[in-house]
């Protein structure tokens, strides 16, 4: 059985300070920067996924939140394969601008899969749970994307969101 190669740009996305860049960080490089850094404009990291089945070149690109980058931002959509959108599981209004982030999506990228990462699984113990799970994987399910969440700082389930949201742009 012959292993089938894909290139795949992806986009991350999702409102200031909500952890796009400690997420790709985590995910390229197995590690986890302290220091909070805002994204100005874009950068990009790539990584292989090799599974047993396909090989797959994933070229994310992680794009600022801040609404000054609005209309930069929309440039780096284009040919986007798939977009990840983030929230942050301890600040309700980074859940509520997900509509909005998804809508933009939509409108300069078209109708690409999405996977729905609620982050800083981390701090729900000590700051508490603002955003029920169950509201999050039915908004993911009516709007047809996944959910699942993570944590950047411990690199819980990173490798696994990019790796099943992969697998769905590959059925897609």
């Amino acid at each position: 059985m012959s292993t089938k190669n894909y290139l795949f740009k992806l986009i991350i996305v999702g409102s200031a300070a909500v952890g796009k860049t400690s997420l790709l960080e985590r995910y390229v490089n197995n590690r986890f920067l302290e220091d909070y850094k805002l994204t100005i404009g874009v950068n990009f990291m790539s990584k292989i996924l090799e599974e047993s089945d396909f090989k797959a070149r994933l070229v994310i690109w992680d794009i600022g939140g801040q609404k000054r980058f609005e209309v930069m931002r929309t440039e780096f959509y284009k040919g986007a394969s798939g977009a990840v959108l983030v929230f942050d599981l301890t600040r309700m209004e980074t859940y509520t601008a997900i509509e909005a982030w998804l809508n933009e999506v939509r409108q300069f990228a078209g109708e690409i899969p999405f996977i729905l990462i609620g982050n800083k699984a981390d701090l729900i113990e000590t700051i508490g749970r603002v955003i029920d799970k169950q509201y999050a994987e039915e908004f993911a399910q009516r709007e047809n994307g996944i959910y699942i969440e993570t944590s950047a700082k411990t690199g819980t389930n990173v490798e696994d969101a990019f790796t099943a949201f992969t697998r769905l742009i590959i059925k897609s």
